[in-house]
């Protein structure tokens, strides 16, 4: 069992307090255009109900369960995010009955007497009503609580309604309902120039053509824009599998989505529902805490049915933003436009499963699922590459204030060892051996994870000491000039996984023009992950060998000599 010591807990606050200023410079200094860093996406599964996965019934029933998730929010009825170092505290009445007594000044300390441990909730504050303004070399995060629209999208057409009163009551289901009706009847053609395009080009460039933007006399609607609730995205597509979907979530067609909102929550023609996130403002957790809530109330208790009628719907309620374009803007549309479309024939996805154990297997044998993937990943890249990669797992460090994340680092002289072994050496070690090869990796990795939960790791650390040389004007330090220190953060393989039962899959791309983006979850029964890069040959060899990796360590967990 994982015992985490309260004074260590308190002597690493000082780290995030420290990195904290200079994590968020690290995504809003950054100028590349989000279609070489894509926004990462979170699939949903469909509704149990077949005859609520229509595309107005969805959208109409996930708005209003994301409202109800934002008065929660702002009212402070949102349960706290705890850690639970025993998982039978998290369904004990007594526990959440005595710590609603305590005051709210001691309710930690009662929590860290059974061992439950409040995490950090900072960024929910900027999940609704906020996103990234393009500012020249560095952007602003902007947030405006008291925005009470909606803004929706529809063949690249913008539209805004609210959802909410000056009270913070919802507007009733119906009337969403039939707003959503009319958007879908009005906006029947794409624009001849959507401006949808110009976020996702170079920040600089983004932030200049905004500025022309402001000139030409368009505040008011970038306002609107960029103080909305969040963006809904109705695309006109229905998706034959999941690799169109996770193109749909991941990028789409580029006119249909504004990636600078904090997140868009978009319904496709079929039904199908997911959320892309900017990942300036927060991460995954908060993101997938609002999935999980958001599915289980529109799922549970629907705000409309399929035969629902629609309200009598007063069009002057629903906006329609017109935009004034000027020869400079139009161009720089295209010119945006070309770029993303040259991009998104270069980005492949491709689905990977592995059928023949998960996790339950892998518990059986005493070793960490999450370890024995990432260390299949090792073997895959030596086996591909001849040698051992620069790779990346987030952890998150929310159990700090304002912790964001931390990095795991899965390459190791460990892996490196075992990879070697079951590639290169295959006949020099018996069985035993690599048995105690992959024991070995697993005891490590965990005791990684652990480091980098407690705020132990040295990435960020490193970081902020760069951030700091660099805001200072100093000389910058030999360490981060070293071609060694390069190669590390030259990222080949970015992991991340995620688990719920709200999710059907998640990913993202690649953070470099030779890596891979690897979303991967290890379940009850079998291993999955959805993979992205712009090398199509190369990610099919990875997955191959990927295959061929994990099959090895099957043999030798079952006793079987490779062969």
């Amino acid at each position: 069992m994982v015992k985490i010591d309260f004074i260590n807990l308190i002597f690493n606050c000082f780290f995030v307090f420290f990195f904290v200023d200079p994590w968020f410079d690290m995504y809003l200094c950054a100028r590349d255009p989000v279609v070489l860093n894509f926004n990462p996406f979170i699939s949903l599964n469909p509704d149990p109900k077949e005859a609520y996965n229509s595309q107005v019934v969805r959208a109409t029933n996930l708005v209003v369960s994301s409202i109800k998730f934002l008065n929660s929010l702002n009212n402070e009825f949102l349960r706290p995010d705890i850690y639970y170092v025993n998982p039978k505290w998290s369904q004990s009445r007594l526990f959440k009955r005595f710590i609603s007594l305590l005051p709210t000044s001691v309710s930690w300390y009662g929590a860290y007497m059974v061992n439950a441990y409040p995490l950090d909730m900072s960024q929910y504050k900027r999940l609704f009503n906020s996103s990234r303004i393009p500012k020249l070399n560095k952007d602003e995060l902007f947030t405006n609580e008291w925005g009470r629209h909606l803004l929706v999208m529809r063949n690249g057409h913008f539209y805004v309604f609210e959802v909410l009163d000056p009270d913070g009551n919802i507007l009733h289901p119906s009337e969403i309902q039939a707003q959503l009706i009319y958007i879908l009847q009005d906006a029947d053609r794409l624009p001849e120039f959507s401006l949808c395009y110009l976020t996702t080009e170079d920040r600089n460039t983004w932030a200049a053509v905004r500025q022309q933007l402001l000139e030409a006399g368009n505040e008011d609607n970038l306002q609107k824009i960029d103080s909305a609730v969040f963006c809904l995205c109705l695309d006109n597509i229905s998706l034959k599998n999941d690799t169109e979907l996770s193109h749909c979530m991941l990028h789409g067609r580029g006119f249909n989505r504004w990636f600078d909102k904090s997140f868009s929550l978009i319904i496709t023609s079929d039904g199908t529902a997911g959320v892309n996130f900017e990942h300036s403002w927060g991460d995954g957790v908060a993101v997938l805490r609002f999935v999980n809530e958001v599915y289980r109330n529109s799922t549970r208790h629907p705000a409309i049915v399929p035969h629902s009628s629609p309200a009598a719907l007063s069009a002057t309620k629903c906006e329609r933003l017109e935009f004034k374009l000027n020869d400079s803007i139009q161009s720089a549309i295209n010119s945006a436009r070309m770029k993303f479309e040259e991009t998104n024939e270069k980005i492949s996805v491709r689905m990977f499963e592995f059928r023949k154990f998960g996790k339950e297997f892998l518990v059986k044998q005493k070793l960490s699922p999450d370890a024995v993937f990432q260390l299949a990943c090792q073997m895959t890249a030596y086996r591909q590459f001849g040698k051992i990669i620069s790779s990346y797992e987030a952890c998150s460090t929310a159990a700090f204030k304002h912790g964001r994340t931390e990095t795991i680092r899965p390459t190791s002289v460990l892996t490196k060892q075992c990879s070697r072994a079951f590639v290169e050496e295959r006949s020099k070690h018996s069985v035993a051996e690599l048995r105690n090869m992959i024991d070995e990796c697993s005891k490590y990795h965990r005791r990684l994870q652990l480091e980098a939960a407690l705020g132990k790791g040295f990435d960020r650390h490193l970081f902020a000491l760069k951030h700091l040389s660099v805001s200072r004007g100093d000389p910058m330090p030999e360490l981060f000039l070293d071609s060694a220190y390069q190669k590390l953060n030259h990222i080949i393989l970015s992991t991340s996984t995620l688990h719920s039962p709200a999710v059907h899959l998640g990913g993202f791309g690649p953070v470099v023009p030779d890596g891979f983006g690897i979303g991967y979850n290890v379940f009850d029964t079998w291993v999955g992950c959805n993979t992205t890069g712009y090398l199509n040959r190369e990610l099919q060899e990875f997955l191959r060998c990927l295959e061929y990796s994990l099959t090895d360590i099957l043999d030798v967990l079952e006793g079987r000599p490779l062969v």
